[in-house]
Formats: C-alpha cells, structure tokens, sequence
C-alpha cells in the first residue's frame, strides 16, 4: 500500500468512526429517558431543515428573466402533488428532480 492510500484509508477511517461516535452518542448518553427537549428537538427539527433546503435551493431562481422559473415551479408543484397523494418522500423527490432535469435540459 502506497503512503497516499495508507493516508487516504486512515483518513477514511477515522471519518467513518467520528461519524459513528456522533450518531450513536445519544444512544449512550440518554439511557432510559429522553429529555423533553430532544423530544421536541426531534419533532421540530426535520422540518425546519427541509423548510431551509428549499429555502437555499429557491433562492436564486430567475424570476424577472426568461423562463421566469416556471421548471423550478412545475418541480416543486409535482412534488408537494405527489407527496400529498402518495405520502413518500423518495419519490416525491425524485419525480420532482427528474422532472427538474428534463425541463432545463429539453424544454427551456
């Protein structure tokens, strides 16, 4: 193994196991009972971080010109539609970034 593949898996590793600790603290440190407030935390936060995705997603979105963000409003139209009907966040994210492609690509 080369010094740049020894580097490049210890590396690897090291994020692998950061990664690991991070998410199975929790596990560790709240035994029996959860806290109210990771309770809420839990319930308000996925939310929030898809309110500020869509957020940062939108926020150059050529209005005032040509196409006049009609594919990002098609996009997001079909995937509040799908989600509303189907319920599932797979594929209503991924109909709605299809949709996205195939309107920049071929249609504007």
């Amino acid at each position: 193994m080369s010094g740049a593949s020894l580097h490049a898996a210890v590396l690897i590793a090291v994020m692998a196991i950061g990664t690991a600790l991070l998410r199975f603290s929790p596990f560790l440190v709240f035994k029996k009972v959860l806290p109210a407030y990771v309770v809420y935390l839990g319930k308000v936060l996925p939310p929030a971080i898809i309110g500020m995705l869509v957020v940062y997603c939108l926020r150059n979105t050529p209005i005032l010109t040509s196409p006049h963000g009609l594919p990002e409003l098609i996009a997001v139209s079909i995937i509040v539609l799908l989600h509303v009907w189907k319920r599932n966040s797979l594929l209503s994210i991924l109909s709605g970034t299809i949709t996205y492609i195939v309107l920049v690509q071929y249609v504007f």
